[in-house]
C-alpha cells in the first residue's frame, strides 16, 4: 500500500464526476488553491491502485504522499488543516463542534436520501426526492440568517451543501416560491470562482 502512496508526489484525487461527495472534497481544494491531480474514476471501472490503497474501493479517496484518506468529510477536514488558508472551519472549539455537528446532519439526512435517489429503485428514489426536497425547503430560515450557512463566511459547510443544491434540476427537486433565500444562498455559492473551477464537464450539463 504504501509503496503504491510514495510513487506520487503531487497530491492525487480519485474522484467521479458526477458523485457529490467527491464535488465537496474538489470545492475545498479549489477554494485552498491546491495544486492536485485528478484520477477521474467511472462507475465499473475501478484502477488498480485504487482497489490497492482503499479496502471499501470507493471515491473521493485523497493520496498525499504515503496519506490515504478514502472518507469525504475526513478529506475535507484534513485539507483545512493541512492548508489553513482560508480557514474553513472556526478557530473556537464550540463553533468547530458547531459546524462539524452541521455536517454530520447535512451528511445523515441530505446526502443519504442523494444516495437514496441513485439506487435506482423507483419508489425508494420518489420517496428520497419528497424528503429531500422538503427538508431543503424548510430550512429556508436558516439560509437567511446569514450570506453562508450559519456564518458570515464560507465554511465547509457551505462545501457540503453546495453538490446538492446543485443537483436539484438532476433529481428534478423544485423547490417552493416562498425558499427565496435559498435560491439566494445558492447562486450567491454557485457563483464563486471556487465552485465554478470544482465543476466537472458532466457537472456543468447538470444545469444545461
Amino acid at each position: 500500500m504504501a509503496l503504491v502512496a510514495n510513487r506520487r508526489s503531487v497530491m492525487t484525487l480519485f474522484s467521479s464526476p458526477v458523485d457529490p461527495f467527491c464535488h465537496r472534497a474538489r470545492i475545498v481544494l479549489a477554494e485552498k488553491g491546491i495544486t492536485f491531480e485528478t484520477n477521474s474514476i467511472e462507475e465499473g471501472n475501478l484502477p488498480e491502485d485504487l482497489l490497492h490503497i482503499n479496502p471499501y474501493h470507493s471515491v473521493p479517496t485523497l493520496v498525499d504522499r504515503e496519506l490515504i484518506l478514502y472518507n469525504s468529510q475526513v478529506i475535507i477536514e484534513y485539507l483545512d488543516e493541512r492548508f489553513p488558508h482560508p480557514p474553513l472551519m472556526p478557530v473556537d472549539p464550540v463553533s468547530r463542534a458547531k459546524t462539524r455537528l452541521a455536517m454530520h446532519r447535512i451528511d445523515a439526512d441530505w446526502y443519504y436520501q442523494v444516495k437514496e435517489l441513485e439506487s435506482g429503485d423507483s419508489k425508494r428514489m420518489d420517496k428520497a426526492k419528497k424528503i429531500l426536497g422538503d427538508s431543503i425547503a424548510s430550512s429556508a430560515d436558516v439560509f437567511a440568517f446569514k450570506p453562508y450557512f450559519l456564518s458570515d463566511d464560507f465554511t465547509l459547510v457551505d462545501c457540503s451543501i453546495a453538490p446538492i443544491l446543485w443537483r436539484l434540476e438532476k433529481y428534478d427537486i423544485e423547490l417552493p416560491t416562498q425558499s427565496k433565500a435559498i435560491h439566494d444562498y445558492a447562486e450567491r455559492v454557485f457563483g464563486r470562482e471556487s465552485f465554478q473551477s470544482s465543476l466537472t464537464e458532466h457537472e456543468r450539463e447538470m444545469k444545461e
